[in-house]
């Protein structure tokens, strides 16, 4: 499939946010009116008529490209964010970032158990965000049947952290 759109859309920031890195800034795809609803309706599309409960997205953007799936496909969407930011009772996972570590928290009732759960994000790098977000729809009895993104950077080699569940990514980046 051809995502030449998506892919023009996206800005490159060399260097940021440190030295060496190239950002893939998903910013510009969503303020562009036709590329954000092409991978909307991309991610709908894959995912529509799967019986899927609910979408999982994680803070930020997954919030955005996730409740934009989430309502194509009639399902309940759910808030994957920070510790601390949610206001009823939270489950949590800390999980290992390049320069220390970081906590996600969902709350507790947010998924039933054997709910079929779609998780979306933004970009794949390295796999640990999203690694982390499995861990807890795992410890609320939700199934996880597909993980989507918009991006991913193929040599960060992300998905080998997520190798049990079907992965989806709508434009692939190798290398800079």
């Amino acid at each position: 499939m051809n995502n030449a759109l998506l892919e023009k859309s996206i800005r490159n920031i060399p260097d940021f946010p440190k030295p060496g890195i190239l950002f893939r800034d998903v910013t510009t795809l969503i303020q562009n009116k036709v590329a954000f609803k092409k991978s909307v309706d991309l991610l709908a599309k894959k995912y529509k008529g799967k019986g899927f409960d609910k979408v999982v997205g994680v803070e930020a953007r997954g919030f955005i490209f996730g409740a934009a799936v989430a309502h194509k496909i009639n399902a309940g969407f759910v808030p994957v964010r920070k510790k601390g930011k949610l206001p009823y009772k939270t489950i949590s996972t800390t999980y290992e970032l390049e320069y220390g570590t970081d906590t996600l928290e969902i709350h507790q009732d947010a998924i039933a158990p054997g709910e079929k759960v779609l998780i979306i994000d933004d970009l794949l790098a390295t796999g640990g965000t999203v690694k982390a977000v499995t861990e807890l729809v795992n410890q609320l009895g939700g199934k996880i049947a597909g993980i989507g993104f918009v991006i991913e950077l193929v040599d960060l080699h992300g998905k080998d952290k997520l190798k049990e569940y079907p992965l989806y990514s709508l434009i692939k980046f190798q290398g800079e």
